[in-house]
């Protein structure tokens, strides 16, 4: 189904695909990209025997730790929680195929390790970390990301989902899309991790299940009701990634004070012409229209309807031109939200389109911890 978000002007979406995005280093239509397979004692010693010290992420797939090569070279180096069904050969297979995927904003895949039970990936080391680190950190870090950053930052991961959802074949959905899993290189440009990681493990392991802290604010409801995985879950979650990295708040900080998730609080500012209260106010100047703009495709993203929420590519055609939003379109956002604080078991549908929240049925939410990876 089309998306009719766009006013004046209408997308044309892209008939043939590519392997390599335009931005992407030319190999001449084909990768040549090739796994290092790793031995446990390379990594063991990179990491010194996986020091405590070196570790800098943990997440549902894994801990991550900061690993340094015999030629000096930093890398990040992740060990897989969960295992895997498949047999070594066709893990390794996959690997390989993960490995062929470049982009400048996804994080290059380097190799792995295979030994036993040890299953490990060594992904580049990107200096600045996580997206949320850099929002939600502590003040002290000195990070201050002005409006050029976090436009680069968002237009740069639409960038990469764009190429995961349209032109990779076959077509990758993140599944996980959040500010831990947008990792910032040394000038702030942004690498989505952990892509293709869903492709590893079964479903039922795909996402550990833990602590609620505040994931739930990234989740489609399509997603959380009925397990309808499409790419227009990613977008949804891009959609509330966006609204975090213009405020500066996290998705799920008033999830448990009884305080608006920041998807509802959107939608009220919206709704009362007030949209620019939203912005950060470390942010300093910035130009209105624009982060305006932002927060409007954001919430083109986040309708609770999927069909109804436009492709990434159309995204980035509504983020970088000038191309007036058909608001008359634009329909409300759903969302859920726990019911009984951080452990309870019942989730709520919510729709800002009345006060009204309706009962599900029971649904395990398979979400993961707002940690660095």
């Amino acid at each position: 189904m089309n998306c009719s978000c766009f006013g004046a002007s209408t997308v044309r979406k892209k008939r043939g695909v590519d392997h390599v995005h335009k931005d992407a280093p030319d190999t001449g239509g084909c990768s040549t990209a090739k796994t290092k397979k790793f031995s446990y004692s390379e990594l063991r010693i990179a990491t010194n025997n996986f020091h405590q010290r070196n570790k800098i992420g943990q997440g549902g797939f894994g801990t991550v730790y900061k690993g340094t090569l015999k030629r000096g070279i930093e890398v990040a180096v992740k060990t897989l929680s969960a295992e895997s069904r498949q047999g070594l050969r066709e893990f390794s297979t996959e690997i390989e195929t993960l490995s062929d995927v470049r982009h400048p904003n996804l994080v290059e895949l380097i190799g792995y390790c295979l030994d036993g039970t040890n299953r490990i990936l060594v992904y580049e080391y990107i200096e600045n970390r996580s997206l949320d680190r850099a929002l939600f950190g502590s003040r002290t870090s000195n990070v201050k990301l002005e409006w050029d950053t976090r436009a680069a930052i968002c237009l740069g991961t639409a960038r990469g989902l764009a190429y995961l959802h349209e032109e990779l074949v076959p077509h990758i959905v993140h599944r996980d899309i959040k500010a831990s899993n947008i990792l910032l290189d040394k000038d702030y440009k942004p690498k989505i991790g952990d892509f293709g990681l869903a492709k590893l493990f079964p479903d039922n392991i795909t996402h550990i299940t833990t602590q609620i802290k505040g994931t739930t604010g990234y989740l489609a409801p399509e997603y959380v009701i009925g397990r309808q995985l499409t790419s227009k879950a990613d977008v949804y979650s891009f959609g509330v990634l966006v609204l975090e990295t213009v405020s500066g708040r996290s998705s799920g900080s008033g999830a448990w004070q009884g305080q608006k998730l920041l998807l509802e609080l959107a939608w009220q500012l919206y709704e009362e012409g007030k949209l620019l209260e939203l912005v950060d106010p470390e942010l300093g100047d910035f130009p209105e229209k624009e982060v305006i703009k932002y927060i409007k495709v954001a919430l083109f993203c986040t309708q609770e309807n999927a069909n109804r929420r436009p492709m990434m590519s159309q995204v980035l055609e509504m983020l970088t031109r000038n191309i007036k939003l058909n608001e008359n379109e634009l329909t409300p956002p759903g969302f859920f939200q726990d019911s009984g604080g951080p452990s309870g078991t019942q989730s709520k549908l919510k729709s800002s389109e009345s006060s009204t929240s309706y009962q599900m049925s029971s649904v395990p939410l398979t979400i993961t911890q707002v940690i660095p990876r």
